[in-house]
């Protein structure tokens, strides 16, 4: 009777990182409206959780408090995270801490900008 909860523990373990990557490739496909970039490799995503259940937990930011879509875009990636096959419940929130900056880019992002 161990090993069974030994497997299902594992294979819900195995689940979650196919979910990770699975949200990760949708997050790749949602584009900053000011900067072409998905907010994924931008550094727009602080916190990705994910329980047992699918349940999702996302922190992300924008480049700028003053973002004209700061009141709209976060449901925005909600509703495509929600998309995702296995995915519960999503609840994504916007936080301002620590500040967005160029330093949260991938350095792939940085060249395509011709900032490396």
């Amino acid at each position: 009777m161990d090993l069974d909860n030994a497997n299902v523990a594992q294979e819900a373990a195995v689940n979650e990182e196919e979910l990770r990557e699975d949200i990760i490739a949708v997050m790749r496909t949602i584009y900053d409206p000011e900067i072409s970039v998905n907010i994924f490799d931008l550094g727009l995503i602080y916190v990705l959780d994910i329980d047992p259940e699918g349940n999702v937990q996302i922190e992300m930011t924008l480049t700028a408090p003053a973002c004209p879509v700061a009141g709209t875009f976060p449901g925005v990636v909600e509703g495509r995270v929600a998309e995702v096959p296995g995915v519960k419940t999503v609840h994504v929130e916007l936080v301002w801490e620590p500040p967005w900056s160029i330093d949260s880019m991938t350095d792939e992002v940085k060249l395509e900008l011709g900032l490396l």
